[in-house]
């Protein structure tokens, strides 16, 4: 335990809760009646004027005890639901109030009712809680308030905290303007706006230091935590309009972060990437060698899509930079349009519709045929191309397919063992191959010539992985009947003009990579990422990185953890357990993954440690990145 001669003066509403206790009281008496909402709209009216000052606290205690209509019966529940809405970080650092037990003091203009069986838990004793008490009738029911305590009057907090007469440092934690004139009036040496639950700009505005939690209110005064790092001072930078959930579930988790529409080129990114700890984007941005060079404190890259290619995966490791994508979340998507293309190609709908767009009406079955009984070739099985498979033979269609890996088929799909085998017995060839370099021109113009006279091809994979002057002249010599392509070798960087040599031909579906870019695959995507973020940043687990080893780990209980990333060399878990043993800490757990370039050790420890260990674990030969949890 760190040794100060400090005081630490909590509010307790908004606070040590999440909630306003007279607020919840509100809800629990008038539960019933049509004027219900009109009554606690006013009850939290007057709860803020009177939080920030604009009335004073003696009319709006009056106030709201008359609207109340409460009894002492009433303060049963409310307990209950109290204890259920203690602040987060309030809540995971119960560990702080135990070990400065004799330090902390609640100075509230609630009442004591309510407010001591909540802090007892946190070994604060009722004689160390200042607030108000409630008068109740013979009946039960709350009529008024003790009018002498000096906490029912105007600016109470400030002659209760003279009249305590504390030594040493005194700072105060609140949300409201009410705790701020403590500061005000010199009897307070510092006042942290406490704003996890409420951000009161009147408070906020006059306070030492803004405290989006307690974790970040421990950190500025170098006390124990439960995570060594605060959440809202790890930057996060989405680009390319992730979705906003993503936005949301980050921000929810406290973290600081900000979201642009669009992409940004190498050198704006380079100087946009300082301060940064985790990097959010989609397939647009590079993120370059350069780029990660620049990065000063980057942790994480989210690719909030499939591929990987636009990063500099190697760079990111040496760096100590993990990488996470979304190989799954838009599977399904990719695989209906896939299915609704191939649909459109073989009943030549686009140029139906195309015609009678332009007034004409040619109604025959000329290149209209159904797809069941065709075979449909799938050049990559991987995880689109085996749900591909599955639902083209739901519609009657037989299956082939060619993977370079040895793939299990599902259903009645066949394994063609050469890619020749494939491209001459496929009507309808489809292309779901990985953004790997080596794919660049994959198929040109000796596979087209291989393929059946009149087949149709489908392209949702990557745009440089067919040569498209070999797809054009396939085309316009007619044999494919049709093509649908949604990726091209080079793609805008934000929405505007584009041209392709595809654009004017015959029964071809021209899409701008949308294979992916449904409402669902995006929810999912800004979903499974920041997911597979904030599991790493708040645990360090590693499961599904790209180019990392992967460690999935238990939960961890009571004790420290140490990261540590470092150069996959001989002798450095060694070195690593004797900076460990010369400091007497005691190990719980520990976990090794290595790949052939980098080793990932974390480390669980029972015993409190001092910023010594850290120093040397840092300094340790082939070190790349060291960070402590908790």
């Amino acid at each position: 335990m760190v040794e100060t001669n400090r005081k630490y003066i909590f509010d307790f509403d908004s606070t040590l809760t999440r909630v306003e206790a007279l607020d919840v009281l509100a809800e629990i008496t008038l539960k019933d009646g049509s004027s219900k909402a009109k009554v606690l709209e006013e009850i939290q009216h007057i709860t803020n004027l009177g939080i920030d000052g604009d009335i004073s606290f003696t009319e709006s205690l009056e106030r709201r005890i008359q609207l109340l209509r409460a009894t002492k019966g009433d303060l049963v529940p409310l307990v209950q639901q109290l204890k259920q809405k203690i602040s987060k970080s309030i809540e995971e650092n119960k560990e702080f109030f135990r070990n400065n037990a004799e330090d902390i003091y609640v100075i509230s203009c609630g009442f004591k009712e309510f407010i001591d069986p909540i802090v007892a838990e946190y070994d604060i004793p009722s004689e160390r809680v200042f607030a108000n008490t409630f008068k109740f009738d013979a009946a039960g029911n709350i009529i008024g308030f003790d009018e002498t305590n000096v906490l029912s009057k105007h600016n109470g907090k400030i002659d209760c905290l003279k009249n305590l007469d504390l030594e040493g440092e005194v700072q105060v934690i609140g949300d409201g303007y009410s705790d701020y004139v403590m500061r005000e009036a010199g009897i307070a040496d510092k006042f942290f706006a406490y704003t996890e639950n409420v951000h009161r700009t009147k408070a906020a505005d006059n306070a030492d230091y803004i405290t989006p939690n307690l974790n970040e209110f421990l950190y500025v005064n170098n006390l124990p935590r439960k995570i060594s790092y605060p959440k809202n001072r790890i930057k996060i930078l989405l680009l390319e309009n992730v979705h906003p959930d993503a936005f949301e579930h980050l921000s929810e988790e406290g973290f600081s972060v900000e979201l642009l529409k669009h992409a940004l080129p190498e050198e704006e990114l380079m100087e946009r990437i300082k301060g940064v700890h985790v990097l959010g984007i989609r397939s647009k941005t590079q993120v370059t060698k350069k780029v990660l060079e620049a990065a000063d404190r980057l942790l994480v890259v989210g690719a909030f899509c499939i591929g990987t290619t636009q990063i500099d995966l190697e760079t990111a490791k040496k760096n100590g930079v993990v990488v996470f994508n979304a190989p799954y979340s838009n599977t399904r998507s990719v695989v209906e349009l896939a299915i609704g293309q191939i649909i459109m190609l073989k009943r030549s709908i686009f140029a139906r519709s195309t015609e009678i767009h332009q007034g004409k009406w040619f109604k025959t079955a000329l290149n209209s045929q159904e797809v069941r009984g065709k075979n449909l070739g799938i050049i990559g099985y991987g995880n689109i191309g085996k749900q591909l498979s599955v639902l083209a033979e739901a519609m009657g269609m037989r299956v082939y397919y060619y993977d370079i890996a040895d793939r299990l088929a599902l259903g009645n799909a066949t394994k063609c063992k050469t890619l020749e085998e494939l491209l001459a017995i496929s009507d309808v060839v489809t292309l779901h191959i990985d953004d790997n370099k080596a794919n660049k021109n994959f198929i040109g113009e000796q596979q087209f010539s291989q393929m059946r006279d009149g087949a149709v091809f489908v392209n949702l994979s990557r745009g440089f992985v067919v040569d498209i002057k070999a797809l054009v002249a396939a085309l316009q010599s007619k044999k494919l009947s049709g093509a649908a392509v949604d990726v091209y070798p080079e793609e805008p960087r934000s929405n505007g003009a584009f041209k392709t040599e595809l654009q004017g031909l015959e029964n071809v579906i021209l899409t701008p990579h949308i294979g992916g870019s449904t409402e669902e695959a995006q929810r999912d995507i800004a979903d499974f990422v920041p997911n597979k973020i904030m599991d790493y940043i708040n645990s360090g687990n590693t499961v599904d990185a790209v180019n990392f080893p992967n460690i999935r780990l238990p939960k961890q209980q009571n004790a420290h953890r140490f990261l540590h990333i470092h150069d996959n060399v001989p002798g450095i878990m060694a070195k690593i357990n004797e900076v460990l043993a010369k400091y007497e800490l005691n190990i719980s757990g520990q976990y090794l993954s290595t790949d052939s370039e980098v080793g990932y050790v974390i480390t669980d420890l029972d015993k409190d440690y001092n910023d010594d260990v850290f120093r040397e674990l840092k300094a340790i030969k082939g070190t790349i990145r060291f960070r402590v949890l908790y």
